[in-house]
């Protein structure tokens, strides 16, 4: 097999060390009024980095915020343990991105239980006493993915092909919704045969790699690849490059990063990916609304969009790419 430089973790090195740590005092103006508290679940992950650029850049524009961002690892148990600093220091409000929904409740409700303005961004919690969500509509964009794989595999009635679904967390609700979404149109097909059980590769380009160098291994014709996100997405394609099959089927992928999935799709590598904004931006933005008085709506949905050859050399021209 041959060794590949996975995307992203060497690029994303110096963005990292910029978006764990709490921001120096001189980032903002003196006159600070509000401490908010960030609980990001990783860093090195390319949609994750963008998150944390985002919420980064939303801050710069207000001198009245303190930002403190934590890093999660990964682990649900640090993660845990950066909420409950960040209630001990008595943060303003708390955003949150968990990396998966049970694991993360107990904590939360132990912050909004210390009067804390909670703001659940991305993935959800198993409570509703959160102040708000902001996110995308992953049953949504797996619905847009799921009728966009049962158009290349032949259109509706007539679709078939086999597919390797390769899920994100399984302790994710987005994963879960990904997945939902996408069947309600792939199993009214018959001719659409799944050829794996719920593999997830955590959504790791890396760990969908292996995935793909199995099921090839282990199935002749394989048509259509769906990831969870475009870095499993883009793993499954190496493999079948490095198998000498990868012109024998599709590749779709979710997250629409400019300089990520947008970019595959300009290079032919994946077929279509499917915008999922990161909440990081709106979500200071709705908790800044929030601590100066202003009512907020319990659930705010991001847009989503379809990313195709078509459209991806505009969206590339319209962020300086």
């Amino acid at each position: 097999m041959k060794r590949r430089e996975f995307l992203g973790l060497a690029a994303l090195t110096t963005v990292l060390a910029a978006t764990t740590v709490l921001m120096p005092g001189n980032a903002f103006a003196e006159d600070k009024k509000w401490t908010i508290g960030f609980s990001q679940v990783t860093t090195i992950e390319p949609w994750r980095a963008q998150f944390n650029k985002d919420i980064l850049a939303e801050a710069a524009k207000h001198p009245n915020v303190n930002l403190i961002i934590t890093d999660g690892e990964d682990k649900t148990e640090k993660q845990v343990a950066d909420v409950e600093n960040l209630i001990q220091q008595e943060v303003d409000a708390l955003l949150i991105s968990p990396k998966e929904s049970a694991g993360l409740t107990g904590v939360v409700q132990k912050a909004i239980e210390a009067k804390i303005p909670v703001f659940v961004l991305d993935r959800n919690v198993e409570t509703n006493d959160f102040t708000q969500f902001v996110g995308g509509d992953n049953k949504l964009i797996g619905r847009a993915a799921g009728e966009y794989a049962v158009g290349l595999l032949g259109g509706t009635g007539k679709a078939a092909g086999n597919v390797v679904e390769i899920w994100g967390g399984m302790g994710t609700q987005a994963a879960h919704d990904r997945h939902d979404g996408f069947h309600e149109f792939t199993d009214k097909e018959p001719g659409i045969k799944n050829l794996l059980d719920k593999q997830s590769g955590d959504w790791k380009q890396d760990q969908a790699y292996n995935i793909m160098a199995t099921a090839l291994r282990n199935n002749e014709k394989i048509d259509l690849v769906y990831g969870h996100n475009d870095p499993m997405a883009y793993g499954a394609y190496l493999a079948a490059k490095d198998a000498g099959r990868e012109k024998e089927m599709k590749f779709i992928g979710i997250d629409g990063l400019p300089n990520e999935g947008v970019q595959l799709v300009n290079k032919g590598e994946l077929s279509a990916t499917f915008l999922y904004a990161t909440p990081g931006a709106e979500g200071l933005r709705q908790a800044l609304k929030f601590l100066g008085g202003e009512k907020v709506e319990k659930t705010v949905i991001l847009p989503t969009l379809t990313i195709t050859k078509e459209n991806a050399p505009q969206i590339l021209k319209d962020n300086g790419l």
